[in-house]
């Protein structure tokens, strides 16, 4: 793989990537950082945080800059423990697609009917990256900034994710669409509870950093 495609949520998450590097801005509808780092190729895009935003950014990096593989990087909450270090996401899950019921919400794959049979929720498998020994997790991603703790706490116990964020598994979907590998590395800012939003601002820079800092090394292991 000689082309890597970067997308993050926020410009911050962005900048944490070499920011010693400036890189070029190449023109176009969505503004794009291009640098070499570990003899390839990165296309850096950040068009605002949510599903649209980053599978927008997403779909112009596969289509008109042929990137091989796409990475999400930056920040996420970490249901029920709050800020830590960097985590490799191993799947994820769009938690916010299905139907709402007076009951339940189901959800459903994203891209397919709504009701009907059972629910199903498949997972996009992320591309296993080398050169990073971080603890593994399962992303769900929603457009949906969490503070509360008991909404988290379901998300967990349902479908088994530790992390929560909304990109990851919108630029994972536009990835499988493609037939393009995805992987990401996040780093938790804070517990998706109601402290969270002046965690996320406090924790901010640093976790950007650290995500950043492992994506680094796997791009140059590739």
């Amino acid at each position: 793989m000689k082309r890597i495609g970067i997308v993050t949520g926020m410009q911050a998450e962005l900048d944490a990537f070499r920011p010693d590097l400036s890189g070029d801005i190449l023109p176009g509808p969505i503004a794009v950082r291009a640098l070499a780092h570990g003899g390839k190729a990165c296309f850096l895009a950040c068009t605002g945080i949510g599903k649209v935003a980053s599978a927008s950014a997403a779909a112009l990096l596969i289509h008109v800059h042929r990137v091989e593989l796409l990475l999400v990087i930056g920040t996420a909450a970490r249901i029920g423990l709050g800020p830590g270090g960097a985590h490799r996401i191993v799947d994820a899950l769009q938690v916010d697609y299905g139907a709402r019921s007076e009951s339940r919400f189901a959800r459903y794959d994203p891209g397919t009917v709504p009701f009907g049979p059972e629910p199903v929720l498949t997972p996009y498998r992320a591309f296993d990256l080398p050169g990073i020994a971080l603890p593994g997790a399962r992303i769900a991603s929603s457009d949906m900034f969490v503070e509360s703790a008991l909404h988290a706490e379901e998300l967990g116990t349902a479908l088994g994710a530790t992390l929560i964020d909304m990109e990851t598994a919108a630029v994972a979907q536009a990835a499988a669409l493609a037939g393009v590998p995805w992987a990401a590395i996040k780093a938790a800012t804070d517990a998706a509870d109601e402290d969270s939003a002046s965690s996320f601002l406090e924790h901010l820079a640093r976790a950007a950093r650290a995500a950043a800092e492992e994506a680094e090394r796997a791009i140059a292991a590739l």
